[in-house]
């Protein structure tokens, strides 16, 4: 696919079939997820693939927004193997995991895959009812599956703000 129709067409589904994504469609937007640039290469993502019964209704318990999907995908990063940048006040984690997330969620739209970016939850809740490591901090999550009938993006999906209004040249 045409990387232009997969920036202009990709929404966030809010509506899902339950139906499952192929192993092979899931390969494809992890591999994605694997290339994205991180700051010096530190590659401090975590991808957590939640399928299961079980590990989807923890996720259930701390946002509504799952909206069926059967495969949703925490992305995290490693709190002690990120960049810390000059003036020691940021570090790289949450930019290089957002990258990643972009990519994951980019490569799925290309994938023939629909999803949504979830971030209303609670992070500190859902690590430790997932039990993952305390060096870790998630970001976000991923839903991923195939629309259901009458899904759609929003009305005002196509309506941008001109160039003029977002970019300046000094």
């Amino acid at each position: 696919m045409e990387f232009t129709e997969v920036v202009k067409n990709r929404y966030s589904c809010k509506k899902y079939d339950g139906s499952a994504i192929t192993e092979e469609q899931l390969a494809a937007i992890l591999e994605a997820g694997r290339m994205a640039p991180t700051a010096k290469n530190l590659q401090e993502q975590h991808i957590y693939v939640v399928q299961s019964a079980e590990g989807l209704a923890k996720i259930d318990q701390v946002t509504p927004c799952r909206y069926g999907a059967p495969t949703v995908l925490v992305v995290a990063f490693d709190k002690n193997n990120v960049f810390t940048y000059p003036g020691g006040k940021r570090d790289s984690g949450i930019e290089d995991a957002s990258i990643v997330a972009t990519h994951l969620t980019l490569a799925a739209y290309n994938a023939g895959v629909d999803s949504c970016w979830v971030n209303f939850f609670d992070p500190e809740a859902l690590a430790a009812s997932l039990g993952l490591p305390e060096n870790e901090e998630i970001l976000m999550l991923l839903d991923l599956g195939h629309a259901a009938e009458g899904a759609g993006p929003l009305a005002n999906h196509m309506s941008r703000k001109p160039l003029s209004e977002t970019v300046s040249y000094i």
